[in-house]
């Protein structure tokens, strides 16, 4: 009995070591490892397994027109990136993506039904609540899944993104167009003074930030959403704690006619003082002198 134990601890210890080496092998080809069914099967629903992983569940293809799953693959790209190359990579946590169109059945064994879906699958025991990303509440931006990757696993992934040099370029033409147009005009610097320029320009910076346009630029959010189910396309995001693109442009237009109702509203109560203003203005000048034939309202 004695070495009944021991063979198959040893032959356990031998499959752990290949399943391992297998994965450090893919690891180090690519910092994210596709899986179909049967390597996911084996790989990470299949003990002994003392590592964790990371799998993310998505549709890439063409076909599916899943703008999200793309741009959440980037993400997760940076973040399996950040780990690979980290002094402090190890064989304990690895990154997989599962695509509909080559592990459908794993959808199925799993009854998921939207993508993309983030999944932590411990070294140890079945996966819980927790080991599921709440991507609708939080976002798939590559620093809040390196934080829930710290709560799930006590592995620390520090964030880095390839340099992006667009917001520079950017601001560089900005300032050269404006030195440009101050250069064109230095004889004639009037403009500057405008109020009603400066008063629209604080009207446009005032709709960009109350319709959430810092929020897109630090999240990042698809501009809609299409269901790979029923290819709906969805403008509103469900959720109080995330927002579309497109959700933005439409609470801007919005707050836009909003304002504009607000200075019609003004106008005609204006109108209205106005009105009652002059009627009793004429009411008093009747009751100075008697016989005066007009009258406006108050007599």
């Amino acid at each position: 009995m004695y070495y009944f134990h021991l063979f198959l601890f040893l032959g356990v210890q031998n499959l752990l070591s290949e399943k391992v080496d297998q994965m450090m092998e893919w690891s180090s080809r690519r910092s994210v490892i596709r899986m179909n069914g049967d390597k996911f099967r084996r790989f990470v629903k299949a003990p002994p397994r003392n590592y964790s992983v990371i799998v993310m569940f998505t549709a890439l293809q063409p076909q599916r027109q899943c703008s999200v799953c793309r741009q959440a693959n980037e993400e997760y790209q940076v973040l399996a990136n950040s780990w690979r190359y980290s002094s402090a990579f190890s064989n304990k946590l690895f990154f997989t993506v599962v695509d509909y169109d080559e592990g459908a059945d794993v959808f199925q064994q799993l009854n998921m039904n939207s993508a993309p879906t983030f999944m932590h699958f411990p070294a140890k025991g079945k996966p819980k609540r927790a080991d599921t990303f709440d991507l609708q509440r939080i976002g798939f931006a590559s620093e809040q899944l390196a934080k829930w990757i710290a709560d799930r696993t006590d592995v620390q992934i520090r964030v880095f993104r390839p340099p992006n040099y667009s917001g520079t370029i950017a601001l560089a033409l900005l300032v050269s167009l404006v030195g440009g147009l101050l250069y064109l005009r230095r004889n004639n610097l009037e403009f500057i003074y405008n109020k009603t320029g400066w008063a629209m320009a604080a009207l446009c910076v005032v709709f960009a930030m109350t319709s959430g346009q810092m929020w897109n630029h630090i999240r990042g959010p698809p501009y809609a959403h299409k269901n790979p189910q029923n290819g709906q396309v969805s403008y509103i995001h469900g959720s109080s704690q995330a927002q579309f693109v497109a959700e933005s442009h439409i609470i801007l237009l919005l707050i836009k006619q909003v304002c504009l109702c607000l200075l019609a509203v003004i106008c005609l109560v204006g109108l209205g003082l106005v009105v009652f203003f002059f009627s009793f203005l004429l009411s008093i000048f009747r009751s100075k002198y008697h016989g005066y034939p007009y009258s406006f309202l108050i007599k």
